[in-house]
């Protein structure tokens, strides 16, 4: 199965999430799982998880990405099972249905929301009450002080290390990002049981691109290196993107966790 598209820099999450459709197909005794992905856009996850033979539904605000998935899906041949809606995560409910996934993709959203802990509550109510596995994608602190400072931009480093929404500066066009705790302090508020947290692009947004295109065998190369380093704290702690696997697991009688309406 191949990998999303800009495998190098997505390889850690895919190897990740492919293992977790796995189980959740073990757990659920389905083959065919509902997933959930939020801000997907033009479907770089969508598509690949349809081709596994799962219905997705992408919610995304921007008409053109939407217009893209559709595209990308029908040249898959995934049409019939990738289904996107013009929303957000504040307004999920809107659009789709609460309780009504398997598993929810929540990548590159938290960034971008007024409030990270209502957005993430409204996502994990998308989880079915009988249980379900939340994907979390966001940026990294670590990585941003990293490459601003090996770029010579240390008083923008130093701004980014300090400041409580990891940005370097007024021109930063990241409007927030977090550490490996502050992330995995959100997901636990929800109630979710933190499965595994990952580091993502720890070493692909600083080798020059054309390292990897003129060696043979760099860019998978590149990619099981990052699969590697992704589990080991110390290197989570520089990562562009920070990964978290979380699971639902809700037992009879315990009401399931429920989002902002």
């Amino acid at each position: 199965m191949s990998r999303p598209s800009a495998s190098v820099r997505t390889a850690a999450v895919w190897e990740v999430l492919q293992g977790a459709l796995d189980q959740r197909v073990k757990a659920s005794a389905r083959d065919t799982l509902d997933v959930l992905d939020t801000g997907g856009g033009t479907g770089n996850f969508a598509v690949p998880v349809a081709r596994l033979g799962h219905r997705v539904t992408v919610v995304d605000p921007s008409p053109n990405a939407l217009f893209g998935l559709e595209r990308r899906a029908a040249e898959a041949e995934v049409a019939d099972r990738v289904r996107g809606v013009q929303g957000d995560a504040h307004g999920l409910f809107d659009v789709v249905d609460r309780g009504g996934y398997d598993v929810v993709l929540c990548h590159g959203v938290l960034e971008h929301v007024d409030d990270p802990a209502e957005g993430l509550r409204n996502v994990v109510a998308a989880l079915r009450p009988e249980g379900g596995t939340l994907s979390l994608l966001a940026a990294g602190l670590g990585g941003a002080v990293l490459s601003r400072a090996l770029a010579g931009h240390f008083t923008e480093a130093r701004q980014a290390l300090t400041a409580p929404d990891g940005r370097w500066g007024e021109s930063d066009p990241m409007p927030r990002r977090f550490t490996a705790e502050q992330l995995t302090a959100l997901v636990v508020a929800t109630g979710l049981e933190i499965a595994a947290v990952h580091g993502v692009r720890v070493f692909a947004d600083l080798v020059p691109g054309s390292l990897v295109d003129t060696e043979p065998d760099a860019a998978e190369a590149l990619a099981r290196l990052e699969t590697a380093a992704s589990e080991l704290p110390a290197f989570q702690a520089v990562a562009s993107q920070l990964h978290v696997l979380a699971e639902a697991r809700y037992h009879e009688g315990e009401p399931a966790p429920s989002g902002d309406k």
